[in-house]
């Protein structure tokens, strides 16, 4: 029961900064990595948007999330720990995969999609936001993440 309670206070605390980081041109193009490449050739085109935003390295981003959520998830796994391994990983698996579903379905497909919160002043065209290819292939990343964080942290918390 306690995993099902961390994972769901893990995805309304990213949902927040999700809506908190959304709202205006300028905190919209912090990501703007994630906006299909329709929109991110619109923005390059825009003379008031040069200089406002920088292309992320995704080995870079994959690194430093994964150091994130390795420490996030070890601390939430701090109370659900048990001394057998598979228990464990498995914990933090559904905290992790959890966060990575709601992330893609909510957030992603059904919300970020359809909301006008994340639209630039200049690009107004909901249609050009409606690719979900960069959405999926972070989902896919996270995947890989998420797993070997379960791994890692599960083998440092069955040590304690």
């Amino acid at each position: 029961m306690i995993v099902i309670i961390e994972t769901f206070i893990l995805c309304i605390v990213f949902f927040m900064l999700c809506y908190l980081g959304t709202g205006t041109d300028e905190k919209n193009l912090k990501s703007y990595s994630s906006y299909p490449d329709e929109v991110q050739i619109r923005i390059k085109d825009i003379a008031e948007y040069q200089g406002r935003f920088k292309e992320s390295n995704k080995v870079a981003a994959f690194v430093s999330n994964f150091l994130l959520f390795l420490c996030l998830l070890f601390i939430f796994g701090l109370f659900i720990r048990e001394k057998d391994f598979w228990h464990n990983v498995l914990s933090l698996s559904v905290i992790g995969q959890g966060l990575n579903f709601f992330d893609l379905l909510i957030i992603d497909l059904l919300w970020w999609r359809n909301t006008k919160r994340i639209r630039f002043t200049k690009i107004q065209e909901k249609k050009l936001y409606q690719n979900p290819t960069k959405h999926i292939e972070a989902f896919g990343r996270a995947l890989i993440m998420y797993s070997l964080i379960a791994l890692i942290d599960g083998y440092f918390l069955t040590l304690f």
